[in-house]
């Protein structure tokens, strides 16, 4: 997976190319954890994700919850088989997507 940031003062868009597993998902957690501190607007860009696991919709929750307390999370170009995935799990119902 490769992720592209992209900060603009206090709002951080991250960009998502590949898949979003097991195997990937704990680098987008990393990054997440040291760059969202200040950060009052979350975008982040599916447009070439292929796929979200379990281990990814874990980090997108608890995301969002660290989001909720600073600013705003959004989710944007969602495919439509991640958006499946989204709402078979209940997570187009918790999360912003646009």
């Amino acid at each position: 997976m490769i992720i592209t940031k992209k900060k603009d003062g206090t709002s951080l868009t991250l960009v998502l190319e590949g898949r979003l597993d097991t195997m990937t998902a704990p680098r987008l957690e990393s990054d997440l954890r040291s760059s969202i501190d200040g950060i009052e607007k979350l975008v982040l860009d599916f447009a070439s994700l292929e796929y979200i696991s379990s281990a990814g919709l874990r980090i997108l929750l608890s995301t969002q919850k660290i989001m909720n307390k600073q600013g705003s999370m959004v989710i944007r170009n969602v495919n439509e088989d991640v958006m499946d995935i989204f709402d078979i799990t209940g997570f187009a119902d918790i999360l912003t997507i646009e």
